[in-house]
This record gives C-alpha cells, sequence and structure tokens, in this order.
C-alpha cells in the first residue's frame, strides 16, 4: 500500500465517559450483558470517530472504548484465559512486600490495572479486534487502524507461575499458541481490509531500561521476563518475524508500536532512555513500520533513527504530541520535530502520531478528551503545514 504522505492517527486508545467506566464495571461484576455493554460502548466510539474526523485525522480507531486497557480485554476474546487485577496477581508473587514497592514506585494503585492470564491450553474464542474494525468501518469512510497486543507482551504477562505451568510449562510453549491465535485474527483483518494493523510491543524498552529488579517489575505484564536483555529481545524478534512470516504486503500496513509506558501522567516515574539500545533487534523485525515515542525527552536522540534509515521498506510514526501533558503542541512546534527527524530518516516516510493512547487503562485516562482532541487538531494543521512544504511534483 501507499502511504499518503504525512498521514497523521492516534495510537488505539482514548479517554472512557463515565458511562464506559461504569458499564465496564457493570459487565465484569455481571450486573449488564455484553451485549448492554457494547451498546453503551458502540454509543461512545461513534463520537470518539467523529472527534477523530473533525479533528482531521487520517486514520481512524474506535478509541479502544470496549477494552478495559489495552492487553488484558482479550481475556474475554481468548479461551481458557482470565482478567486478574494486580492485586489478584499478587497472590503468585513470591516476594508480596517487594512487588507492593515496585508498585508504589511506579505509582500503579493494585485496583486499577488488570492483566490476562492463561489457565488451560489457549485458542481464539471470539475475535479480538475484527469487530472494532467492522463497526468502525459502518461509521467511517476513512482509512481505519486497528490495535492488537504482540505476541512477547502476551505471553509474558499470560504466563503465570503457578496458574499457566500445567497447560504451559514454560513461557515459550505459551507462545506457540499465542503465536497461531494472533496469526488466525490478523488473516481475517487483512481479508476484511483493514488499513493498518498496530502490534503493541510497550515493554521491549523496559527489558532494556530497567535494571534492578528486571525480573520483578510491573509494567503492563512484567512478571515472567527475564533478566538477561539480549534473550529476552532475541525472543521478542523471533515471535514477531513468526507471527508476520507471509502477512507482509497484501495491503495492510503493519506497524509495531514501542513506547516508555503510559500508565502515569507523571514523567519522572515512566521509563527514561534513547532508542539505540534497541535498534539492532528492531532492524531484524520484518514490519511495515515503526511507532516511536518521541515527543518527550525521555525517548532520547533523534539521531537513533538515522540507524534504521538503510531500510528502504521501513516507515516510521514519529511520536509529536504528548498524551499526558496538557499543554497543547503547536502546529510550528511539531513541523520543526519532524523536519528534525528528517534529518536522519527520510521525510517522506514518516507519519505523524501521539507517543501512545489518550486512554492506554481504562481507569486512568491520561487527558480530557478536550486536550486530546485540541492535540490532533494541532497535529493535523502541522501535516498540513508539512503537505504544502513537501508536496510531491
Amino acid at each position: 500500500m501507499t502511504t499518503p504522505l504525512f498521514q497523521t492517527s492516534v495510537l488505539g486508545s482514548w479517554p472512557r465517559s463515565k458511562a464506559v467506566l461504569r458499564a465496564l464495571r457493570d459487565k465484569r461484576a455481571g450486573r449488564i450483558t455484553e451485549e448492554e455493554f457494547y451498546e453503551i460502548a458502540n454509543e461512545h466510539s461513534l463520537k470518539v470517530i467523529r472527534a477523530q474526523e473533525e479533528a482531521g485525522v487520517d486514520l481512524i480507531t474506535d478509541g479502544e472504548q470496549g477494552r478495559d486497557n489495552f492487553i488484558s480485554f482479550v481475556a474475554e476474546k481468548i479461551g481458557n484465559v482470565k482478567m486478574l487485577s494486580v492485586s489478584e496477581l499478587l497472590d503468585y508473587v513470591e516476594d508480596k512486600s517487594s512487588f507492593e514497592e515496585i508498585l508504589g514506585t511506579l505509582d500503579v494503585p493494585a485496583y486499577s490495572l488488570t492483566n490476562p492470564a492463561a489457565y488451560g491450553k489457549i485458542y481464539r474464542k471470539h475475535p479480538i479486534a475484527l469487530d472494532e474494525y467492522l463497526f468502525v468501518k459502518e461509521n467511517t469512510t476513512k482509512d481505519i487502524k486497528v490495535a492488537i497486543p504482540g505476541p512477547y507482551i502476551l505471553s509474558r504477562s499470560m504466563w503465570i507461575e503457578g496458574l499457566s505451568e500445567e497447560a504451559y510449562p514454560t513461557r515459550e510453549d505459551l507462545a506457540k499458541d499465542v503465536i497461531k491465535v494472533l496469526r488466525e485474527e490478523i488473516e481475517e483483518l487483512i481479508e476484511a481490509g483493514v488499513s493498518t494493523i498496530q502490534i503493541d510491543e510497550p515493554v521491549l524498552t523496559e527489558v532494556v531500561f530497567t535494571q534492578a529488579n528486571a525480573n520483578r517489575t510491573f509494567m503492563c505484564g512484567a512478571l515472567t521476563a527475564k533478566a538477561d536483555a539480549e534473550v529476552e529481545l532475541q525472543f521478542a524478534v523471533e515471535l514477531i518475524n513468526k507471527l508476520l512470516e507471509g502477512l507482509r504486503g497484501q495491503g495492510t500496513r503493519i506497524s509495531l508500536h514501542i513506547c516508555r509506558g503510559n500508565w502515569s501522567t507523571d514523567e519522572d516515574i515512566l521509563l527514561r532512555g534513547p532508542y539505540y539500545p534497541l535498534m539492532p533487534y528492531l532492524k531484524k523485525m520484518n514490519v511495515d513500520q515503526f511507532v516511536l515515542e518521541y515527543s518527550t525527552p525521555r525517548a532520547g536522540e533523534l539521531h537513533a533513527l538515522s540507524e534504521l534509515a538503510d531500510r528502504e521498506d521501513l516507515e516510521i510514526g514519529l511520536g509529536v504530541v504528548n498524551p499526558r501533558t496538557e499543554e497543547v503542541e503547536t502546529a510550528e512546534e511539531i513541523v520543526s520535530r519532524v523536519e528534525e527527524a528528517a534529518k536522519f530518516f527520510p521525510i517522506q516516510k514518516i507519519s505523524l502520531n501521539p507517543d501512545c493512547g489518550f486512554g492506554t487503562f481504562a481507569q486512568r485516562p491520561m487527558n480530557s478528551t478536550e486536550i486530546a482532541t485540541r492535540k490532533l487538531a494541532e497535529m493535523n494543521k502541522a501535516a498540513n503545514l508539512l503537505k504544502e512544504k513537501y508536496k510531491q511534483s
């Protein structure tokens, strides 16, 4: 597929309304049915779609209104997987006091985040994102993106010692079935005509930027991580390439999103460090686009992009607005940032997006819908300025 010059998109999630948050709680408590819940979620998804359209965004999502967070929602889609709160996960952690201390340091209340956990042989019970795509397709004429959690984060979060071992003695055993489930989903999304599939692998940065307690930290599921970063990153490369084998080049762009964490508005407690340590591994991943966080100083130097510039088949989704701040970046500031990135990566292959979602975790939105909309509008204005300046002959 040919990507429009300076295409704009959100990462996926959007702040949930009080009605959606209440419906999520009611659904989990069994007070309303799945059908009743999705009536409410879809009503608000329409508002998210319209907000993106009005802001001028090119690539539309449903705002993930039907998801508890970017990963735990798969517990409802994949058989023999259940959703555990972080407080419930404590039952499976040997050193509970240390784990609780880590959560406190990360500003993560144990009740606010949830995690999928495999307790038997997994299988694709329901579509993971196909239904979301089909709903958006009925309600917009624009191109559409859907996001799904990647094989590394799913294998890492779903394999819980003391719960998963009977079905899967090791995390590697689980990963084989995770790939089967995800391939089935991706094949159906491609067949349905989705423009972009974004695979979320946020914790790859944690592997290299977290030193102390590397095998017992928490960033969207980290209980089974090994301390050896090289082993973890090579494992991630193998999983992603095996998942996508033969699936590229069919008219759907395959993106991979990597961030520094999006669970708190306190930048000081989020992961910090340049992308350089990841680059040797990213270069081996057979994807069409990397969606990278670059609106915050925590992400380090744009120069790191130069290590990917020789991949002629590769695009960059450049993070140009910070979903965690109330300050709205101006179009002129965004243009300047893109042109700085263009010193290290071909400008015609750069798309614009926020660093991460505006509501990765339903109970912990990063911003208000008003500020999110204003940020997108400035991003679209910047894209138009760039198109005029660098329009193709």
